[in-house]
């Protein structure tokens, strides 16, 4: 089948012929209708996660997927040929810029029924790390002030969404030209990234959501109330993720170094920092399902490419500009 590879670190996204899925009996065979692109797939082209997810080459990218399931395995039971379902398949399982791919049953849920696969597939990465940062790690209480960086992003128009939704004041970060955008999905207060300084705008937040990291993470640390907590999705990685990703001792050390300074500087200012891996889940996936189905989440799509232009749309999405979403849809 047609599939979308590289064959190492950094080298160029290709097509390529690769042998048809393997179904195991709690696998799910989709056919796929349209994937999300991410930046965990250009962050994993490029090498950056190698040291935390090590891949072998030759590898499919592709982290988001909406299709119709063509089988199932002997085991599965929640789901039947002809479903339209969604999914982020799990680490190691990744593959979606293809023609098909099988999925632990676990990790997909039914599609939303409100909107079509293109949406449905921009959903599941970045839903997923927004409820988990919101729901999971942050418990998100109504009247708390929770600050979204990036909030024109992939994972910033959702979270600022589910944010609202559970009752936050919400503040996020964009450019000017994008200030009307982030305040329809919900944001409250918005600082032009341009021309102001979050840190001197911001103070008493409760939680913030960091998609970049560097100083940026360190003066969202400045602007939380004492207690607050401050949730990194590009890192750096700390030793709760090393312990649950079962690394070897040497490796556990490493990544406890990578973040020492900044947890060191959280602890000074009786603040937390934790970094968000986000997990694949086929539960919260039906939770999310029924907040758009209900109207309270809407999907952003920015921009689609045709299945051959898979590498074009990993490139936009690297250059930034896409507000919300880049899909490829399906070959």
């Amino acid at each position: 089948m047609r599939a979308f590879t590289i064959n190492k670190y950094k080298a160029p996204l290709r097509e390529a012929n690769i042998q048809e899925p393997t179904v195991g009996e709690r696998d799910v065979l989709v056919q796929i209708l349209a994937a999300g692109v991410n930046q965990l797939d250009e962050k994993i082209r490029d090498g950056e996660f190698k040291t935390i997810l090590p891949y072998k080459t030759p590898l499919t990218l592709g982290h988001d997927v909406a299709g119709t399931v063509l089988s199932v395995g002997s085991q599965v039971r929640g789901f039947k040929a002809g479903d339209t379902v969604f999914a982020r398949p799990r680490d190691h399982r990744i593959g979606t810029f293809a023609e098909r791919i099988a999925i632990d049953e676990a990790d997909v849920a039914l599609a939303p029924t409100t909107i079509d696969a293109i949406e449905a597939a921009s959903l599941p990465l970045v839903a997923l790390t927004a409820w988990q940062a919101l729901v999971v790690r942050g418990n998100v209480q109504p009247g708390q002030k929770v600050l979204i960086h990036a909030g024109a992003g992939g994972v910033g128009s959702i979270t600022i969404q589910l944010a609202k939704h559970l009752g936050a004041h919400v503040a996020t970060t964009s450019s000017a030209k994008n200030a009307d955008f982030v305040r329809g999905l919900g944001a409250d207060d918005v600082i032009d990234y341009r021309t102001q300084d979050f840190e001197k705008e911001l103070s008493g937040y409760d939680l913030v959501l960091d998609s970049l990291g560097g100083e940026n993470l360190e003066k969202s640390l400045r602007i939380l109330r004492p207690g607050g907590k401050a949730i990194g999705i590009s890192g750096p990685p700390d030793p709760d993720f090393a312990r649950k990703a079962g690394m070897n001792p040497v490796l556990r050390l490493a990544i406890t170094a990578l973040s020492a300074k900044i947890r060191k500087q959280a602890k000074k200012l009786g603040v937390s920092y934790e970094f968000l891996f986000m997990d694949s889940s086929g539960d919260q996936l039906r939770e999310i399902a029924a907040l758009v189905d209900s109207g309270v989440l809407r999907p952003v799509v920015g921009k689609t490419f045709p299945f051959e232009q898979a590498p074009q749309a990993l490139e936009a999405l690297a250059k930034g500009g896409i507000r919300g979403k880049a899909v490829i849809t399906g070959a």
